[in-house]
């Protein structure tokens, strides 16, 4: 008869120790192109000439839809 091998067991690995720096990194690129889209869609009302901020309203609600979609895609990776 045959003795078992005396390997040692790895332990199981863990999911991801930086998934806080993730978030983190979620969270400032939100802050980002946020701020990015708001800029972008003030400087054009100005140009155009509009007195009511259009560009930037539907520029900051576009990157708002793209953001929470990017978000919710990464979370999902993860489960």
């Amino acid at each position: 008869m045959k003795e078992p091998s005396t390997k040692k067991k790895l332990p199981p690995k863990k999911k991801s120790s930086n998934v806080l720096l993730r978030y983190a990194g979620l969270a400032f690129q939100m802050m980002a192109t946020l701020g990015l889209a708001v800029f972008v869609g003030y400087k054009l009302d100005r140009w155009i000439g509009w007195s009511f901020p259009v560009l930037m309203i539907i520029f900051s609600l576009l990157a708002l839809t793209l953001l929470l979609w990017q978000i919710i895609k990464d979370t999902r990776r993860n489960e």
